[in-house]
């Protein structure tokens, strides 16, 4: 899947609207245990208030991350979604981890960026105690693995973090920043 995002049209088409929502509704309704006590009623009304949003769910959707609700904040009465795929979104693999990391390879530069695409999707990027949260709803990336929001004290000195789940473990690690795999991609959160 090419996993070039580009900034055009942000808003979906009736179609592609309905398509949605009855792909996450059928999502939400066959994982309660991620929500347990929530309606997917509330869900519907609160998406269908924020166009944006549906965009990115699409754009999540797209590209692989089968995103579904994963709890609810009470203080800001807004929904959050992660990517709950199995193993990292395939549509966004074989990326670095930021445009700097992209800029800095001399040769055989990938596509793109873990961050530039979260950045047009509209969605932040999992970090390690969301990734660590996202763990406790079932096994992710047995295969393969995830970028995560690296700390600038790490990024600053050319590293970024990533993350898996082997020997019934979560293990996070360090690689440069500028390196990319065909197994590695990113997940990403979304408040609605």
């Amino acid at each position: 899947m090419n996993n070039n995002i580009h900034q055009g049209e942000k808003s979906l088409s009736p179609e592609q609207r309905a398509e949605l929502l009855s792909g996450l509704q059928a999502r939400f309704e066959k994982n309660t245990t991620r929500h347990a006590g929530l309606a997917w009623a509330k869900v519907q009304a609160k998406l269908e208030s924020g166009p944006e949003k549906l965009f990115s769910l699409y754009e999540m959707e797209r590209t692989g991350g089968e995103p579904d609700v994963v709890s609810y904040d009470e203080k800001t009465g807004e929904y959050i979604f992660y990517d709950c795929s199995a193993e990292t979104p395939r549509g966004r693999t074989n990326i670095c981890y930021d445009h700097p990391a992209l800029e800095s390879r001399k040769e055989f530069k990938p596509e793109n960026s873990a961050m530039n695409m979260a950045a047009v999707m509209g969605i932040e990027i999992l970090t390690e105690e969301q990734y660590q949260a996202l763990q406790q709803l079932g096994n992710f990336d047995t295969k393969t693995s995830s970028w995560l929001k690296t700390p600038p004290e790490i990024r600053k000195l050319g590293g970024a973090i990533f993350a898996d789940r082997r020997y019934d473990h979560v293990f996070v690690y360090h690689n440069g920043a500028s390196s990319y795999y065909g197994g590695r991609g990113f997940r990403g959160s979304l408040r609605v």
